[in-house]
């Protein structure tokens, strides 16, 4: 047992390689997964703070981030906003967003089959 066969030496080299290439695979470890939803996190945090946006609504609008990265993401921006006064951003995409939403709420009620039984009338003929 003092000499490995050379299919044994063949088998180890083969495994260790197989086990270093894990990340060229795209299996992510429970840390990079943990490091990105952290960053994403912050980045949304950051973006709220520089669209003017309070800390609440970022989480309402934002509901799968992670609040406290959120938090993280939201005061870093705060402070560098105030440090070099830079002023918010107001959304221009939120106004339109929440009328179309109120308008899609609002429709099935308004599609609703009338009250009676009486068929709506036909067009054309």
């Amino acid at each position: 047992m003092a000499a490995m066969t050379p299919i044994l030496k063949i088998l180890v080299l083969a495994l260790a390689v197989l086990i270093a290439g894990c990340d060229m695979l795209g299996i992510e470890s429970a840390q990079s997964v943990a490091e990105r939803r952290e960053a994403d996190g912050k980045a949304v945090g950051g973006a709220c703070r520089h669209a003017g946006r309070a800390i609440e609504d970022c989480y309402a609008l934002n509901r799968k981030a992670d609040k406290a990265a959120v938090f993280a993401g939201w005061r870093e921006m705060n402070d560098y906003m105030r440090e070099n006064k830079i002023e918010a951003v107001a959304p221009q995409v939120g106004a339109a967003t929440e009328t179309a939403a109120k308008a899609v709420r609002n429709e099935p009620a308004e599609a609703a089959a009338p009250a009676g039984g009486s068929k709506p009338a036909v067009h054309g003929s």
